[in-house]
């Protein structure tokens, strides 16, 4: 395996700090407090079942959480002080006083009615209205997470590479194949070369081709799909800069991947499986990377665009005459 493989550690493995240790200061990129709801909704479904009681727990009750010492938040979930220090790190805090903090300005948002309630799940039931109403707010709510939990860093990173590509690969399956293909299409408009193979053997096939210089961009909601971590890997090996689009960021795929873009989901329902809600996050994070790659190309991207718009433009039904 090659020497760029990057080293992973799993927070389990992490030692907790004392309970009276003094307060470290916030992390760079510690997610706002609006966002914990958002890295909770992302995170803990890779969660252990005693770290997701302490996640749900401070999310679903931020006020009542931050008035717990981290013993007493333990005994709340029924869990220990490692884990309820290892979920805040997680969560992206480097201690459970940080998290604490963050507890308390959330709490003050949902005071003060600027936090987003809550969606109920769609039942087998539900009048179509009702349909409507809840899918906008989950759709509305899952950008917004989205946008709150994304790395513009990694961002900026990834829209270098994706500029400066002599090559650039996608691999996504099924759902993820379809948000592939809208990456593909709109940067194809604007003169990069661009692929998109639905084939698993042609995407690892493609992906032997690649080299310094290549970008490979894998999408997939859980971060465990072989058929997609396979091409990546190969990718990565060959000298490729490597991006991964993923609901999971602790998942195998990230070990893969230069720059990790993580997106958010709806909760998965019996109507709602996470392949349908994690596409609407997996678009906002294709548009800015599109954005962003045409911002910087502009001198050529601009004129890419009009002559594919002229191009095609005949094939427009004539507008009927008043």
């Amino acid at each position: 395996m090659s020497s760029k493989l990057k080293e992973t550690t799993g927070g389990d493995r992490a030692v907790p700090a004392p309970a009276d240790a003094p307060a470290a200061p916030p992390a760079r990129g510690a997610p706002a407090p609006g966002a914990l709801a958002a890295k909770v909704r992302t995170l803990a479904p890779s969660m252990t079942r005693s770290m997701q009681r302490v996640a749900e727990t401070v999310a679903s009750d931020p006020a009542g959480s931050a008035a717990l010492t981290v013993t007493g938040l333990a005994e709340r979930t029924g869990t220990s002080e490692a884990t309820v220090v290892r979920t805040a790190r997680i969560l992206g805090y480097p201690g459970y006083r940080d998290l604490r903090l963050a507890l308390a300005a959330l709490a003050a948002e949902q005071a003060a009615g600027r936090a987003p309630a809550v969606t109920a799940d769609i039942a087998v039931d539900d009048p179509l209205p009702a349909v409507v109403a809840k899918l906008a707010q989950e759709e509305a709510q899952c950008l917004a997470d989205t946008a709150a939990a994304l790395d513009t860093a990694q961002l900026e990173a990834a829209v270098a590479a994706l500029a400066g590509a002599r090559r650039i690969d996608v691999y996504g399956i099924g759902a993820s194949n379809l948000v592939g293909q809208d990456l593909v299409q709109k940067l194809l408009r604007i003169g990069l070369i661009a692929h998109a193979p639905a084939d698993p053997h042609l995407a690892v096939t493609n992906a032997v081709q690649l080299r310094a210089g290549d970008v490979a961009v894998a999408i997939t909601h859980s971060g465990r799909t072989t058929d997609v971590i396979e091409p990546l890997r190969v990718a990565f090996e060959h000298g490729a800069t490597t991006l991964a689009i993923t609901g999971r960021p602790e998942s195998g795929i990230a070990q893969y991947a230069d720059h990790v873009l993580t997106t958010s989901s709806a909760r998965e329902s019996e109507l709602r499986p996470a392949a349908m809600s994690s596409r609407t996050s997996q678009l906002l994070v294709v548009d800015c990377l599109f954005i962003g790659v045409a911002q910087r190309t502009y001198e050529s991207a601009a004129p890419a665009l009009s002559a594919s718009y002229e191009a095609l433009a005949h094939r427009h039904a004539p507008r009927s005459p008043r």
